[in-house]
């Protein structure tokens, strides 16, 4: 049986190696190589891989959040690759029914094996970033908060933030005081930035 992988990474050279080694495995056909998230979920619709491989940080989705869409649209598998692991990507990337977590270092001949388990069914995250997240503190952010926190990361106003989720100015202050409040922070965007460390956001 051959496995259908769509390969998603903005960085070209490691998207240019991963498609070159995968594609040597005489069991895996690349049907889709993308530089962002939102080619990843439109190539995935069009596709319909058995696994799509996402890098975590790419420009407009991260791997996590083309994952969630992915997934609310197409059966398939996914397994997100990374450099940098923060802690709290894994619960969030395990709460989008990611089936694979491995590092940029992972050999190609073992993330083809990772590809193939989690085709088969199975589930694979690195040991040590299972580590790293077991210890790492709980995210004490209301999901409505995280929203706010997550959009400060911009450039975007307050008016703005409220728009697109569609709240009143006011609400947004007051998920942002109560969010800078719990992260000991002076201003939204240093919540923000200290969200996105612990990987929250």
């Amino acid at each position: 049986m051959t496995l259908r992988l769509l390969v998603a990474d903005d960085e070209h050279l490691i998207r240019g190696a991963l498609v070159a080694l995968l594609g040597l495995e005489p069991d895996i056909e690349i049907v889709a190589d993308v530089d962002n998230g939102l080619a990843a979920v439109e190539a995935a619709k069009e596709h319909r891989p058995d696994v799509c491989l996402l890098d975590l940080e790419m420009p407009g989705l991260d791997g996590v959040d083309a994952a969630g869409r992915i997934l609310g649209t197409v059966s398939t598998r996914v397994v997100i690759v990374t450099r940098h692991a923060r802690p709290g990507v894994l619960r969030r990337a395990l709460a989008s029914k990611v089936s694979g977590f491995v590092p940029k270092s992972t050999p190609a001949e073992e993330l083809a094996n990772v590809i193939r388990d989690v085709t088969a069914g199975k589930r694979y995250v690195d040991p040590e970033i299972a580590a790293a997240a077991l210890s790492a503190e709980r995210c004490p952010l209301t999901d409505r908060e995280l929203d706010v926190v997550r959009h400060s990361r911009s450039t975007l106003s307050v008016q703005q933030i409220a728009e697109l989720l569609h709240l009143a100015p006011g609400t947004v202050r007051n998920y942002l005081s109560s969010a800078m409040t719990k992260l000991g922070a002076v201003s939204r965007h240093e919540a923000a930035e200290r969200a996105w460390e612990q990987g929250w956001i």
